[in-house]
C-alpha cells in the first residue's frame, strides 16, 4: 500500500512597504536687497560702461570684493581718512575721471565737511559721493554713527545734487542719473533693507521731479527717504479707509528741488505733512516750507526725529519711534493739518507753474593728490 504525504503549498507572504508620501517644503521668501548690495551691483554695471569709473573706499566693506576684485587697477583705499578721500577724488576727477567717494553719511557731512565744500563743491567737479548708513540706519553702533544733519549741511552747498532713493530698485537708475552730471553729486543711503515702495515696475528716474505715489486732494504727504516714504504709505492707506484721500509726493532728489510739484500740492490740498529721517531743521521740511510759504501759504508740519536722542543702542525703526518717526505720526499730523487748513473754498488759486531744472555745472581743473590705507571698520 502506498502512503501518500499531503500535499504542502508554499504560501509567499507578500511584505508591503509603508508608503511615503512626498512633502514639498515651501520656498523661502527671497531675502530683501539692501541698499549697498543693491549699490556694489549698480556699481560695478556702470564700471563695465565706462572706464572712468573709479572706485574711492575708507575702509567700508564688501567694495574691496565687489568692485575692487573685477577692477583691481581701478579700485583704491584710502583708509579711515575721509577727508583725504574728497581731495584725492578731487584731483583725480580734474584729470577727467569720474571718481566714486565711500564714507559714511555722518563723515561725508561732518567730518569732512570743509573738503566737501572746498575740493568737491567748490570746485565744480564730478565727484559722486555716496554716503551709507544715514539717518538712524546704523542704530546698533551707537550715537557716534547717527547721521541727522547731513541734509541740512549738503543742502545749503550750492552746485550739489543731493539724491535720496527710497528704496534698493531705485539706486540703479539714480546711479544713472547721476554719472551723467557734469557737477558733483550726494548720494544718501542706509544701511539695511526695507521695505520696497514701489510695487510694479519703477518709474522712469529723473533728477530734480517728484514722484506721486498716491493721488488725492485732501492733504498731501511730501516723503523723503526709504522708511519715510514707507510711513507715508502707510499712513495714506489708513486715511483712505477713514474717507480721506492724502496724495504721496515722493521726493528723491532734495537739491535741485521740485517746486513746482511742491506749490501744486500746496494749492490743492488743506496742506503738508513732510516726512523725513532727518532733523526738523534744514532738510525735507524747510525745503517745503520754503516753497510754500512763497507760492501758496497753507499749515506745514513736520514728523522727524525729534527730541534728545535715547541713551541706549536700538534697532532702526524702534530707535525713529522712540524719536518721534512712525506712520502714527504721520496719520496723526495729517489730521491736525486738516484741522488747521482754512476751507477749500477760502483756498487761493493754484499758483502759475514753476520750471524745475536739474543743474550740469562745467568741471574746472583742479590739483592730482594721493592717499594712503589704513585699518579697517565694521559695516
Amino acid at each position: 500500500m502506498t502512503t501518500t504525504e499531503p500535499a504542502t503549498i508554499a504560501t509567499a507572504t507578500a511584505t508591503t512597504e509603508p508608503t511615503t508620501t512626498a512633502t514639498t517644503e515651501p520656498t523661502p521668501a527671497p531675502k530683501p536687497v539692501g541698499p549697498r548690495e543693491a549699490y556694489r551691483e549698480a556699481l560695478a554695471a556702470l564700471a563695465e560702461r565706462d572706464e572712468r569709473v573709479l572706485c574711492l573706499d575708507s575702509d567700508m566693506g564688501g567694495l574691496d570684493t565687489s568692485f575692487g576684485g573685477r577692477f583691481p587697477e581701478r579700485y583704491v583705499s584710502t583708509g579711515i581718512a575721509e577727508a583725504n578721500l574728497f581731495t584725492v577724488s578731487a584731483g583725480l576727477a580734474a584729470r577727467g575721471l569720474r571718481p566714486y567717494a565711500h564714507t559714511m553719511a555722518t563723515f561725508a557731512a561732518t567730518r569732512a565737511a570743509e573738503q566737501l565744500k572746498l575740493d568737491v563743491v567748490g570746485t565744480g567737479l564730478p565727484v559722486r559721493v555716496v554716503a551709507t548708513h544715514a539717518g538712524l540706519s546704523a542704530a546698533h553702533f551707537g550715537s557716534t554713527h547717527y547721521c541727522l544733519e547731513d541734509l541740512a549741511v549738503t543742502r545749503a552747498l550750492h552746485g550739489l545734487t543731493v539724491v535720496v532713493p527710497a528704496d534698493a530698485r531705485e539706486i540703479g537708475p539714480a546711479l544713472a542719473a547721476l554719472h551723467e552730471l557734469d557737477g558733483p553729486s550726494y548720494l544718501r543711503l542706509g544701511r539695511s533693507a526695507t521695505p520696497p515702495v514701489h510695487a510694479g515696475d519703477v518709474p522712469p528716474f529723473r533728477l530734480g521731479e517728484a514722484v506721486t505715489l498716491r493721488a488725492g486732494n485732501d492733504v498731501t504727504l511730501v516723503a523723503c527717504g526709504p522708511l519715510p516714504v514707507h510711513f507715508a504709505l502707510v499712513a495714506a492707506d489708513r486715511l483712505a479707509a477713514e474717507g480721506i484721500a492724502a496724495r504721496v509726493l515722493q521726493i528723491h532728489t532734495l537739491a535741485p528741488f521740485d517746486e513746482a510739484a511742491t506749490a501744486a500740492a500746496a494749492a490743492e490740498t488743506a496742506g503738508i505733512v513732510t516726512v523725513e529721517e532727518h532733523r526738523p531743521q534744514g532738510g525735507l521740511g524747510d525745503a517745503v516750507a520754503q516753497v510754500v510759504a512763497a507760492h501758496a501759504p497753507r499749515p506745514v508740519l513736520r514728523v522727524a526725529v525729534t527730541g534728545p536722542l535715547p541713551g541706549l543702542v536700538d534697532d532702526h525703526t524702534g530707535l525713529l519711534a522712540a524719536t518721534g518717526m512712525s506712520p502714527e505720526a504721520v496719520h496723526a499730523a495729517a489730521l491736525r493739518v486738516l484741522g488747521l487748513a482754512p476751507p477749500a473754498a477760502a483756498r487761493p488759486k493754484p499758483p502759475a507753474p514753476i520750471p524745475s531744472t536739474a543743474p550740469s555745472i562745467a568741471s574746472p581743473t583742479a590739483p592730482t593728490t594721493t592717499g594712503t590705507p589704513s585699518e579697517g571698520r565694521p559695516s
